[in-house]
Order: structure tokens, then C-alpha cells, then sequence
């Protein structure tokens, strides 16, 4: 079942792309990522809400709350940059660059985590880190 969430993940993301770059066109990124911020708020908080995951709040340990924060605080620092690079650049070229993301989070699992990736994992995050050095030159 991940995968069709990582589809699904892969295509929203690819259609928010679209929808940024006009979104953003005569607002700063920090505006347009304020008002993202939101409907994302809003709609996060509905559905735990409404699919009673809610009493989850309460088994909140010290290290949830830690490492939540600071992935909130790394989520806002790409949206920032992510609205900033679309402000001047194409998303043909911001989309990918930002998907450089992959081959640096399978390279901070396999450090931090411990997990084990194999050859084609390998393979398919040296092809991502190249397709990202031809789209910058």
C-alpha cells in the first residue's frame, strides 16, 4: 500500500509545482508559503479530528515532540526556499532540483538511521544526483 502513497505523494507534489508557480506570481514566497501554511493546518487538523486519531495528542512523548518540531522547522526552511526558487526560476527546472531531496535523504537514512540500501537503491540516487547536475548546466 506505501507505494500508492508515494504515487500519489509523487503526483500531488508535481501538480502543487504547477499550482505554486502561478500562485506565487506577484506575492513574495514568504507570503505564498504563509498562506499554504495554512490550508495545510487546517486540513491536517480536520482529518485527525475527524478520524478520532485526536486522544493521539496525549501519547506525545518528549522525543516525538522534539523530532516533530525540528522536522516542522526543516519543512518550513524548504517551503521557503522551495516558494523562493519558483519566484524567479521555471518549474522545470526548481521541481527537480528540489527532488535532489531523494538522494540526500536515502544518503541521512543509511547514516543516521542505519538502514541498509542495496545496489539499485545506490544506482537510482546516483541517477537522480545526475539528472540534477544536467538540469543545472
Amino acid at each position: 500500500m506505501w507505494k500508492y502513497y508515494a504515487l500519489l505523494s509523487a503526483l500531488f507534489a508535481a501538480i502543487t509545482s504547477v499550482l505554486a508557480k502561478v500562485g506565487v506570481k506577484g506575492i513574495s514566497g514568504n507570503v505564498a508559503t504563509a498562506i499554504r501554511t495554512v490550508v495545510i493546518l487546517l486540513i491536517a487538523w480536520g482529518i485527525v479530528i475527524f478520524s478520532g486519531q485526536f486522544k493521539e495528542v496525549k501519547e506525545l512523548g518528549k522525543s516525538n515532540l522534539v523530532f516533530l518540531v525540528l522536522s516542522g522547522i526543516a519543512t518550513g526552511l524548504s517551503w521557503i526556499f522551495y516558494f523562493k526558487a519558483l519566484e524567479t526560476g521555471d518549474v522545470f527546472r526548481v521541481a527537480p532540483i528540489d527532488k535532489l531531496s531523494v538522494a540526500i535523504a536515502i544518503g541521512l537514512s543509511v547514516v543516521f538511521l542505519k538502514e541498509e540500501v542495496d545496489v539499485k537503491v545506490i544506482t537510482g540516487a546516483l541517477l537522480i544526483i545526475a539528472g540534477t547536475l544536467v538540469i543545472i548546466w
